[in-house]
């Protein structure tokens, strides 16, 4: 049978009006379908209302949409709303029992309609493919501008002035900078008598010396725009990034000129290529990036702009020969670490930020930061600032300073570091032996400060020396002198505890690597002569060595060098040993005081070691060996 909903001037209504009476919706879908409706009290039209009319009689199928339906009154203004039954075989039925009937089409779109359809999606991909072509235009930096240039860009006006008053303890290197400067200013001075100024100018030098400000300085002074980039910069994942970067970088210089490119650590793109550094076959990056820079700095003629490429790296060896041929780099300018006019200058430059104390001795400071470059002398006065801010202090003691030089040179106090008594005993003594025999050795260091306090990774304590002057050269005395020093904690623990411990291992390393040279490189050994057996060929800026300190040689002359080495340690060690039997008193009175203070500097602990006496004996033996 057909089920019909009840007439209703609001069908919708009456919908959710029994969907929201129960909580199960397929129910009330049932519920809404089983409704019968009353029977209406129209006629039936004459053509159907036959007895062999099929469509007249009720029908056992359920689905059968012609079931009560023919048999129902129509009623004027009534809308009845029932679910769709689909019966695939109602046109067929309805043909056979030739029964007139027609469908009527969906309605069809417009033309209008039909148009867009066909027109807007391709415009739309349209659209889409130029907002991408445009930002990419836009950004400079995008996925797809790998071949742009880094550099980052500083005219005047954009960021802090830097000159030279601003660099201290370079004076030989600003020297010859200057020239760079005023050819830059007035380069007219120069081309009317037909000079050229230098087309590149390298700064070599150990970190931290002030490379990058002298680059800054130069830009400064000049007051022309200054590139700056990391060689690293260049290399990137795709092959020809790094050598269109370097034409992209010239090309932007070129446009801006008179102006300085730099490029910091150039050993990143400068290694020699005959070095076994780069890898085989045409396509290496690294390889490609040096050509493309040769070539741009062989590309200056006269009558091109004036750009002068200044670049900076810690390790000369390693670069290409090509890169260093006059007409490229033809000047190197050396930027070493400050001696002491040029550490006490650079003290003075940051001190002027911090608010200092009336006690406070720069040239005191200075003499104790030996070897120490401009951007150590710069954490000393920051870490001194921290120290006094962390003290509720208004300025900066002399105290600051010596506390921060200690946290620079030997670490951190690690006061949770508790030694037993029996440890703290065994480092007193080792700590007074080192300073014992450091007395008494020729251009030695003066002992400033003996401590047991723990500092840093691993030293349990440690003896503070500060040379009187600037040294630059060694004799074999004062070589033997600093052996001797090192070993004369290990000699102490000999003597008062008649057994040795694992603090003196570092000790031991320093003073075989110092023999070891003596011998292989510095040739101070009677049997070998004045040979030199080291190959490595080290960096004389970072203080690392590259390769095996031997170079090939027979087993004889190996055997030779340890015989040597040897007797250079041990004679050491007979040294140390001597001068603290002699001095067992003392040496016993100072590690009580320092068992009981921690800590012994300043005029009390130079009194104590005045009282140092060499061994007569000893210094005997020492007179007939150097006599032989």
């Amino acid at each position: 049978m057909i089920y019909q909903l009840k007439p209703t001037q609001d069908p919708l209504k009456a919908t959710q009006d029994l969907l929201q009476a129960t909580q199960d919706p397929l129910q009330a879908t049932q519920d809404l379908l089983e409704t019968p409706e009353p029977p209406l009290d129209t006629e039936v039209e004459p053509d159907l209302d036959t007895p062999d009319n099929p469509l007249n009689s009720p029908s056992d199928d359920p689905l059968n949409p012609t079931d009560e339906l023919l048999n129902q009154d129509e009623q004027q203004g009534q809308i009845y709303a029932t679910l769709r039954v689909y019966d695939p075989d109602l046109v067929n039925t309805l043909q056979e029992q030739e029964i007139e009937f027609f469908a009527a089409p969906p309605p069809k779109n417009g033309w209008l309609l039909s148009l867009l359809s066909w027109v807007v999606p391709p415009l739309i991909l349209v659209a889409a493919f130029q907002f991408f072509l445009r930002r990419n235009d836009r950004d400079a930096e995008g996925a797809l501008s790998f071949s742009k240039s880094k550099a980052k860009v500083y005219v005047e006006g954009e960021s802090a002035k830097i000159t030279f008053a601003n660099v201290a303890g370079a004076e030989e290197a600003k020297t010859e900078l200057v020239e760079i400067v005023e050819f830059l200013q007035n380069p007219d001075r120069f081309t009317a008598i037909g000079a050229r100024i230098p087309k590149g100018v390298l700064l070599v030098g150990p970190p931290g010396t002030g490379k990058t400000l002298l680059a800054k300085a130069v830009a400064g002074e000049a007051e022309v725009p200054f590139f700056s980039i990391s060689a690293s910069e260049f290399v990137e994942l795709f092959v020809g990034t790094g050598a269109a970067r370097v034409r992209d970088l010239f090309d932007q210089a070129k446009k801006k000129a008179p102006c300085i490119i730099f490029i910091d650590e150039l050993d990143a793109i400068g290694k020699s290529r005959s070095s076994g550094n780069f890898h085989s076959g045409g396509n290496d990056e690294r390889e490609q990036t040096l050509n493309q820079l040769l070539t741009e700095m062989d590309g200056f003629a006269a009558g091109d702009a004036t750009v002068i490429v200044l670049a900076a790296t810690n390790r000369p060896e390693s670069l290409d020969r090509a890169l260093l041929r006059p007409g490229r780099f033809d000047r190197q300018v050396l930027v070493d670490r400050p001696d002491l006019a040029g550490r006490k200058e650079i003290l003075s430059i940051y001190a002027q930020k911090v608010k200092l104390g009336e006690d406070v001795d720069l040239h005191a400071i200075a003499t104790r930061t030996p070897g120490f470059a401009g951007a150590d002398l710069a954490n000393l006065v920051n870490e001194a600032a921290l120290l006094a801010a962390r003290k509720r202090q208004d300025t900066i003691a002399q105290a600051d300073f010596a506390e921060a030089i200690e946290r620079v040179v030997a670490g951190l106090e690690k006061k949770s570091r508790v030694l037993s008594d029996v440890e703290k005993k065994i480092v007193a003594y080792h700590e007074v032996g080192h300073a014992l025999v450091g007395a008494l050795m020729p251009g030695s260091g003066k002992v400033a400060k003996i401590s047991i306090v723990p500092r840093g990774m691993s030293a349990l304590g440690y003896t503070l020396q500060l040379p009187t002057e600037d040294r630059f050269l060694m004799n074999e005395a004062e070589l033997r002198g600093d052996i001797a020093t090192l070993l004369g904690g290990r000699a102490a623990e000999e003597i008062v505890f008649g057994n040795i411990t694992t603090g003196a291992a570092n000790d031991l390393q320093r003073a075989t690597e110092l023999a070891e040279r003596m011998v292989t490189t510095y040739g101070m050994s009677k049997v070998l002569g004045p040979l030199a057996y080291n190959q490595a060929q080290g960096n004389s800026f970072l203080g690392n060595s590259g390769g095996n300190i031997r170079r090939s040689m027979s087993d004889e002359t190996a055997k030779a060098i340890d015989v040597e080495v040897r007797e250079i340690v041990e004679n050491s060690h007979q040294k140390a040993l001597a001068i603290l039997n002699h001095n067992r008193d003392l040496l016993e009175e100072i590690a009580q005081q320092i068992l009981a203070t921690e800590v012994i500097e300043g005029e009390n602990l130079q009194n104590l070691l005045q009282q140092v006496r060499p061994a007569d004996n000893f210094v005997a033996l020492e007179n007939n060996r150097v006599a032989s």
